[in-house]
């Protein structure tokens, strides 16, 4: 038998059941650094870009809000949740890149990491979207799971 969860006795795909498992808060927070490029970050002004599709970082937050709450829907075995709270923060840290932070929270029977990770991702993606008409060197460079807290075990990376 495999270790996986996500598969049962006959090596089938199975959605874990959480029926069992106490509610407990939740949080997970995930990271993705982006590489924008100079010739991006020089048309910001006090750490926004407008376009002709609008604010970047403020849109870009939005969308990132929208997929965490849209997980279930993306991948298969995530179960549906009753979010809590998401904050998404983009800082710019260089001539050349930004980090983007999202912070998920629920009070449930499963954990949120999937859901700050697809946040992260859907953030930069949106980004690359808006930017593209301006460069399109841009590249997502790493995305990772900083922090898990409140089910069987927690993680700080």
């Amino acid at each position: 038998m495999s270790d996986f969860t996500h598969i049962n006795k006959k090596h089938n795909p199975k959605m874990v059941n959480v029926s069992e498992k106490k509610i407990t808060k939740r949080t997970a927070i995930a990271k993705a650094t982006m590489f924008l490029g100079e010739e991006v970050i020089s048309h910001f002004t006090k750490d926004e870009l407008m376009t002709k599709k609008g604010p970047v970082f403020q849109t870009a937050i939005i969308a990132g809000i929208q997929a965490v709450k849209k997980t279930s829907e993306l991948i298969p075995m995530c179960h549906p949740l009753l979010i809590n709270g998401v904050d998404i923060d983009i800082n710019v840290i260089d001539s050349e890149h930004v980090e983007v932070f999202c912070k998920v929270t629920i009070e449930g029977k499963t954990g949120v990491e999937m859901e700050a990770l697809t946040g992260v991702n859907i953030t930069c993606l949106t980004m690359y979207d808006m930017c593209k008409s301006i460069s399109q060197k841009m590249v997502i460079k790493e995305v990772k799971l900083l922090e898990k807290t409140g089910g069987k075990s927690d993680i700080k990376n």
